[in-house]
């Protein structure tokens, strides 16, 4: 039941990015009209963000964070040697009072969860909208995976 159930995330993760490529033409004919200087409008930021990020009391968490062009976005978290369980959190994102922020505010829970973005990343922001620091302070990075890049043909296939 455990594989069927991570065979259904992926799929529906591969779903989403299938959803946001869709729309990638669009956010780049925006981003022409907008201000270069704002992340929203500057950077190719829909897509799948990976990483696995620290945790207190388990070996970390390993995260997926898919982001769409229509402000909703899907993530994806597991307690790395607490729990196979894979938790799923739906919402909607807008961007913060910082031009390179996003704030995702999840269907059914108060809080929200700010990163900043850059450029083919995110980076998971404290309760005030800070970056962590300290020693595990440079761990709190989602990397974005292009799954659309072409694959290079070998000559002679």
């Amino acid at each position: 039941m455990h594989i069927i159930r991570q065979k259904i995330t992926h799929i529906l993760a591969f779903s989403l990015l299938a959803s946001v490529c869709s729309f990638s033409n669009l956010a780049l004919a925006e981003a022409e009209h907008g201000d270069a200087h704002h992340a929203q409008n500057s950077l190719d930021w829909p897509g799948l963000y990976y990483g696995f990020l620290p945790c207190d009391d388990c070996n970390g968490v390993k995260t997926t964070l898919a982001l769409n062009q229509n402000g909703s976005y899907v993530l994806i978290t597991q307690y790395i040697g607490r729990s196979e369980r894979e938790f799923v959190e739906k919402g909607k994102f807008s961007w913060g009072d910082k031009s390179d922020t996003i704030v995702l505010t999840p269907r059914n829970k108060p809080a929200a969860q700010q990163y900043f973005v850059g450029e083919n990343m995110l980076v998971q922001l404290d309760k005030n909208g800070n970056r962590v620091t300290g020693k595990l302070g440079d761990r709190y990075i989602l990397r974005r995976n292009d799954v659309t890049k072409p694959t290079t043909q070998h000559a002679g296939h």
